[in-house]
């Protein structure tokens, strides 16, 4: 662990804070991309290939960045989880589910109503974008506030 000003923060901390960090980054570049292309109607906007970059993207520098801040402070973080790591990571994860459910209906609307593909696919990556950065605040209020309960 190592000293910010305000306490000790926990590796699981830290894990949420790259998370949380890695999941904002990926989704704007993804927004930014995605919107400069935008040519008259969104539908034929291509968004398939940027999309699984941004994602695969963002999944492989949350590893780096974790595997760095673990190498960074493995003495001294001790990595182990204890019974409040896995107390606040259940409450994050319940948290960040919440939208991957709301995600996962409202695509289910949409492919109903015969929405086009590009719809249906965003309405979903914001589901994911929404409960990573959801889940990954809640973690780090808990590991700031303690848990609600």
């Amino acid at each position: 662990m190592f000293y910010t000003g305000g306490g000790i923060v926990a590796f699981q901390e830290k894990r949420a804070w790259v998370f949380l960090s890695v999941s904002v980054v990926g989704y704007l570049v993804y927004l930014v991309v995605v919107l400069r292309r935008v040519d008259g109607d969104w539908g034929d906007t291509p968004y398939v290939a940027v999309m699984l970059w941004s994602i695969g993207a963002a999944i492989v520098a949350a590893i780096v960045v974790e595997m760095v801040v673990a190498g960074a402070g493995a003495k001294e973080d001790g990595l182990q989880k204890d019974q409040r790591d896995l107390e606040i990571a259940r409450f994050g994860e319940q948290v960040g589910q919440s939208f991957v459910v709301i995600g996962g209906v409202t695509a289910m609307g949409l492919a109903m109503l015969e929405v086009d593909h590009f719809w249906i696919a965003n309405a979903v990556y914001l589901a994911f974008f929404l409960s990573a950065v959801l889940g990954s605040v809640a973690r780090i209020v808990a590991y700031r506030r303690g848990l609600p309960w």
